[in-house]
């Protein structure tokens, strides 16, 4: 496929947000690409509503820092959160001796350790 322009880098805006640079296509959308993208070597920006293509003029040197997104940072925190919760959780009740099974037992086990509860 052809270029439809070149463009200089200092020349499409970038939202560090979401750590993507954009320039206007004259479709009315927008030409898209990631600063991933630009630090893997990739220098072709597509816009999504029509078949042109940009080259971005650039240096490495020029980029800004690649930064991890807060999404994969909060995932990771999540796991970890859910892990840990289960953990401490399932500890918890084998101490005070209120773990149930997770097929669906439980109603089973209290009505057994109700029932030793009555024979003391």
């Amino acid at each position: 496929m052809s270029i439809y322009e070149e463009i200089e880098i200092e020349d499409l805006d970038f939202n560090p947000k979401t750590q993507v640079y954009s320039y206007p296509c004259p479709c009315g959308d927008k030409f898209s690409i990631t600063l991933e993208e630009l630090w893997d070597g990739e220098d072709i920006a597509t816009c999504p509503s029509c078949t042109l293509r940009i080259m971005i003029i650039y240096e490495e040197d020029d980029l800004p820092e690649l930064v991890e997104s807060d999404d994969e940072e909060e995932d990771d925190e999540d796991d970890g959160d859910k892990k840990e919760g289960k953990k401490g959780d399932s500890g918890e009740k084998k101490e005070r001796g209120e773990e149930k099974k997770e097929d669906g037992d439980g109603d089973e086990d209290e009505l057994i350790n109700s029932t030793k509860k009555l024979a003391v």
